[in-house]
């Protein structure tokens, strides 16, 4: 079976184009899952039956697993049954009648105007590094792209003249996302200054490098955003992609389309787009009840 769940992750790599971090963590699913079938004695995808498949949601179960992560795995075996059976790797699908468990989303954090503004003017601008960290935290703020999009953006996505940064997500689709001119004067002097400067003798079109001249990493992001928002006092849980909620929360919050808001952060489904209205209520509905005399 091991050959057909790598024969499964070059097709989702390669035919529809899901990223290395995806990869790997179906890959992680998948292990899991043979691992528990080896046990089982099961050693051919034929003789897998739904009990099979509802006895490892058990396991799943018992080793203290979220319902939103059995629900991952349970997307995970499933696309790779279907991937079997249509490559006629095997005659039958067990998961065909299993049915996905249902988890509550949670709001996302969210951070005010007034903790961006002071998230924003933390880093020292007057070194290379801290305006490095104010241009990178402006474009994540401005464009609400994703730490794994904003590794990959290169100087040729940005075009500061029309004001957009091609941005490049989920399966490789390409989105334009526009700049608002002051992500424009920070991304400007940045370029033309800044990074040159970080590069040194090396050559690469990665945006944003670290301080050896080299791409900066998903991990080196996470620490610069967990470094500043520490300095800056936010008390809020902080990652890159609260940076992105905050700025969906805000342009619904300012009237705009969210249809619009779909396209910029890139979702493929509008229901997505649409959790962040709910975050847009539940802050009404706490400033109402804050400061409406009759609340």
């Amino acid at each position: 079976m091991q050959e057909v769940v790598e024969e499964y992750l070059r097709f989702i790599q390669l035919e529809k184009g899901l990223s290395q971090n995806t990869v790997a963590a179906y890959r992680r699913d998948l292990n899991h899952y043979l691992s528990y079938l080896e046990n089982q004695k099961i050693s051919n995808l034929d003789f897998i039956d739904r009990q099979s498949v509802q006895q490892w949601f058990g396991v799943l179960h018992d080793e203290g697993r979220s319902t939103k992560s059995i629900a991952r795995f349970t997307s995970t075996i499933r696309s790779f049954h279907q991937f079997a059976l249509r490559e006629k790797y095997t005659s039958k699908d067990p998961t065909v009648l299993i049915e996905t468990p249902k988890y509550e989303r949670k709001l996302p954090d969210v951070l005010s105007i007034e903790e961006i503004d002071h998230l924003l003017t933390t880093p020292d601008i007057s070194k290379n590094n801290g305006y490095r960290d104010r241009t990178m935290l402006e474009l994540l703020y401005a464009t609400g792209m994703r730490v794994s999009e904003l590794i990959n953006v290169e100087i040729e996505d940005v075009n500061l003249i029309m004001g957009f940064v091609k941005v490049f997500g989920k399966g490789n689709k390409e989105r334009i996302v526009p700049l608002g001119d002051t992500v424009i004067d920070f991304l400007n002097h940045y370029i033309e200054t800044v990074r040159p400067q970080l590069l040194k003798q090396h050559v690469t079109h990665t945006l944003f490098l670290n301080m050896h001249g080299k791409p900066l990493t998903r991990q080196g992001i996470w620490k610069i955003i967990k470094q500043t928002g520490e300095k800056a006092a936010i008390q809020k849980r902080l990652t890159p992609h609260t940076l992105r909620h905050s700025f969906a929360t805000h342009l619904l919050e300012n009237g705009a389309d969210l249809r619009a808001v779909q396209e910029m952060l890139g979702h493929s489904d509008i229901s997505t787009t649409q959790l962040y209205t709910h975050v847009s209520k539940t802050q009404i509905r706490k400033m109402y009840q804050t400061f409406h005399p009759r609340a």
